[in-house]
């Protein structure tokens, strides 16, 4: 097993969800956090927590992944100190609805698309530079079980995850000759603000999705990102896919009546 006592991980999305989990279960460990999400507010809460119980160091940036100059410059314009990720979670996306292709708002695909799969691209381009010039480090990407499957509704949310799981292929490949590892973490049903943020706040379709089931947690799913960083150096999950026991696939879960 690998410490990652005092490595420095980049966090997007981290203020809700996997990424706030994934934040805490890091700190945990002792490691030192890089922590970007759109809610500073959020993130200067989380942080301040995070010190009081654990001591962590983190530094702290508002940032919509979707705007390619100022990913760019943030991580261009870090401390020294923070400059040296070991580890990047590419962790910030989201779903919008379950319309029909003929049926849906163009904006949602544009917002599903240009965070899911563009963000993750600009921020992998402005971070992985770094792990190659000092031969070290581990990318996180964030899938789903979306991304292996298509579901009714799915459609661009299906697409964007199964761009998800071709891009962290690309990256395996790209950068097999040289010491860093590429992991993708697919989840089933996680319950966090997914649900609320695709069905644009109504709490009766969010309830919906886990009614009857034990869904899993952002814990979860940090536990299992914090299992692929910590493997000897020589070893690379590729991929891992973390499902509630309740659930066989995406479209198929055994709920209690």
């Amino acid at each position: 097993m690998t410490a990652i006592k005092g490595k420095i991980a980049l966090v997007t999305g981290a203020s809700a969800g996997i990424g706030y989990a994934c934040a805490k279960v890091f700190a945990r460990e002792g490691a030192r956090l890089i922590l970007a999400a759109r809610r500073a507010d959020r993130l200067k809460r989380f942080a301040e927590n995070l010190k009081k119980k654990h001591g962590t160091d983190s530094y702290l940036f508002m940032l919509d992944v979707r705007d390619q100059k100022a990913v760019e410059a943030k991580i261009k314009g870090l401390p020294a100190k923070w400059q040296k990720i070991d580890i990047l979670i590419n962790n910030a996306g989201l779903s919008r609805g379950l319309s029909k292709i003929h049926e849906a708002e163009l904006l949602d695909w544009e917002e599903m698309i240009d965070t899911n799969v563009k963000g993750l691209l600009y921020v992998s381009r402005a971070v992985i530079p770094g792990m190659v010039k000092r031969k070290k480090g581990h990318i996180i990407n964030i899938g789903s079980i979306a991304g292996h499957e298509v579901y009714p509704g799915g459609n661009v949310y299906c697409a964007t995850k199964h761009a998800v799981d071709a891009l962290t292929k690309g990256m395996q490949i790209d950068l097999v000759d040289t010491p860093i590892r590429v992991s993708t973490v697919d989840p089933g049903m996680v319950e966090t603000e997914f649900s609320m943020v695709r069905f644009r706040g109504d709490k009766n379709q969010a309830s919906a999705v886990y009614k009857g089931l034990k869904p899993l947690t952002g814990e979860d799913i940090a536990e299992g990102i914090l299992f692929c960083v910590t493997r000897p150096p020589h070893v690379n999950i590729h991929q891992l896919s973390i499902m509630p026991t309740a659930q066989a696939s995406a479209t198929i879960a055994h709920r209690k009546s």
